[in-house]
């Protein structure tokens, strides 16, 4: 019953592009090489992170961004925005790259007996997107993101040791609650001056 009531909350507090995500990832890799967490805040030193996803695997930690768009995508790695055009609309978005950058270093934080490269960062557009610029490295469409996975053979954590990361993320997350997900937001709010 505990169970069934933690799958419900975990479906209900995701995005479409989250669940989509998530479906795609359990149809298509499954235990003990793989182990899918999904809607992970973790605490740190002035507040907390909200992790889309965290994939552990054998082959490595992967640091999932999920991002459902649709429209144009005009994206340069370095820029501190990106933006969407949709018709004559524009709308600019934080980077994801640059978003996933503080998830990324709360996991390598929590699982640093690993080493730093074992931990990886990735951005995944679900929707309907079109990219009008180059395709930045570790940014993937969801076909894309799953071919990449496909093609990740160097064993870097045995069995036991992805069991272990798992219980390193899981015991140091935030319980999956409304609540959670109101004080990161009131987080976000002080660190960001009232922007989230």
């Amino acid at each position: 019953m505990g169970y069934a009531l933690g799958r419900y909350r975990a479906r209900a507090l995701q995005n479409r592009g989250e669940a989509l995500l998530a479906r795609s990832i359990r149809r298509h890799f499954s235990a003990p090489d793989y182990h899918l967490m999904n809607n992970v805040t973790l605490p740190l030193k002035d507040g907390t992170t909200q992790v889309d996803h965290i994939l552990v695997s054998r082959f490595g930690v992967f640091v999932i961004e999920t991002k459902d768009y649709k429209g144009w995508i005009f994206a340069n790695p370095k820029h501190a925005t990106w933006t969407q055009t949709i018709f004559k609309s524009k709308y600019k978005f934080q980077n994801p790259i640059f978003q996933n950058y503080q998830h990324l270093r709360a996991v390598q934080t929590l699982l640093d007996f690993l080493p730093p490269d074992a931990v990886k960062s990735a951005v995944v557009f679900t929707g309907e997107a079109e990219f009008k610029t180059e395709i930045p490295d570790g940014v993937f469409t969801l076909p894309r993101f799953i071919e990449n996975m496909r093609s990740q053979t160097n064993e870097l954590l045995s069995v036991n040791r992805v069991q272990f990361c798992v219980g390193r993320l899981e015991t140091s997350r935030l319980a999956l609650t409304r609540q959670t997900d109101i004080e990161h937001v009131q987080n976000l709010q002080r660190r960001h001056g009232g922007e989230t």
